[in-house]
């Protein structure tokens, strides 16, 4: 896979209306960032550096906003399934689109804030 389209592509119909919502509101938080395949999955780099990866499952997509990402949203996120750096919303439920962009937003401002 070679682009984000063939990526989303590749998803039933509903997985791919999440990952193109998903995929607008990364490149609209942040519209300077570089937009590849990295680890089998969507991924955006700012300033040269891992922004943010989304990826579509069986039963869920996955945001992977990196430890950091995860951990300042943590109250934000309780019943989500989290990890250490992944989110995972649940496909068939209501997918938190406004907090997956202040989730974004967080990572460009932590990008930034490195930058300088």
């Amino acid at each position: 896979m070679s682009t984000v389209d063939a990526y989303i592509k590749k998803f039933p119909a509903n997985t791919q209306r999440v990952l193109k919502k998903i995929r607008q509101i990364i490149r609209s938080a942040a519209p300077k960032a570089e937009e590849s395949i990295s680890y089998g999955m969507a991924a955006y780099k700012l300033h040269a550096k891992p922004l943010v990866y989304f990826a579509g499952w069986k039963t869920h997509v996955g945001l992977y906003a990196l430890p950091s990402g995860t951990a300042a949203f943590k109250k934000e996120l309780i019943g989500y399934k989290t990890a250490k750096g992944s989110i995972q919303f649940q496909l068939g439920e209501t997918i938190p689109y406004d907090l997956i962009r202040k989730i974004v937003l967080f990572r460009v401002n932590e990008l930034q804030v490195k930058k300088k």
